[in-house]
């Protein structure tokens, strides 16, 4: 596995439906064009437990590209629970590694590198460029100058993943070689703080593309150019 650099770079345990309505009401990707941009960019907000993913707004046919990135953002979610779990483990063992902790660390981290930031680059190429354009013509964006839309937001969102993911794994690594068990407490804590805070953020990222932006692209993208971006998948440079 290779290290992540970072230069190119609370979550409720037990929310209630509540939650879940109440984001979809106010989530900035949803309101983007009645808000500026500068205002919602830093509020990760605290989402619910469990995200319903079911297909919104009566959407029953999506086009193929939006297919495959749905089925990889189901095994995201499943390789991120192993992660979270292995992160609250990790805090209660006293921030000591055991076998089944590190086998998952070592993979979260793997399928990190090698899935999730490969899946968010073909996204950047293939899908969110159309799409900006899009938004922009339809009003879809922000007040500010240049306007700002939700494909803005998500683009924010894939850097700083580059940037928890390389702070999270740097830091589990910078831990086992301080010799000072307080200052070795302390670094663990913030690797576990940081790590948290990447599950919590991509978990809202694909709650965010999955109700918003992907039913949004189908009004806003025809059946003919989503045709033309899946035959550039084969041969896309990543």
């Amino acid at each position: 596995m290779r290290i992540i650099d970072p230069k190119t770079g609370k979550r409720l345990l037990n929310a209630e439906s509540e939650a879940i309505r109440q984001l979809k009401e106010n989530d900035p990707v949803r309101k983007i064009g009645d808000k500026d941009f500068e205002q919602i960019e830093n509020s990760p907000m605290d989402p619910p437990d469990a995200y319903s993913l079911t297909q919104p707004d009566g959407i029953t046919g999506w086009p193929e590209i939006l297919q495959k990135f749905q089925q990889e953002h189901q095994v995201a979610l499943a390789k991120i629970a192993l992660f979270e779990v292995a992160l609250q483990e990790f805090k209660e063992n006293g921030y000591r590694f055991d076998q089944k902790i590190n086998a998952t660390f070592g993979e979260f981290f793997e399928f990190f590198d090698k899935n999730i930031l490969v899946h968010n680059l073909k996204e950047e190429k293939l899908l969110f460029p159309l799409l900006q354009d899009r938004m922009i013509e339809s009003g879809e964006h922000s007040q500010s100058h240049p306007p700002r839309t939700g494909v803005d937001l998500l683009e924010d969102d894939h850097m700083k993943f580059v940037q928890l993911g390389a702070l999270t794994f740097n830091f589990l690594g910078l831990g086992t070689r301080v010799p000072d068990h307080t200052s070795r407490m302390i670094v663990f804590d913030q690797a576990y703080t940081n790590g948290r805070e990447l599950v919590e953020l991509l978990r809202l990222h694909i709650f965010r593309e999955e109700n918003h932006i992907f039913p949004l692209s189908i009004k806003l993208v025809s059946a003919d150019e989503f045709k033309k971006i899946i035959e550039m998948l084969p041969n896309l440079a990543l």
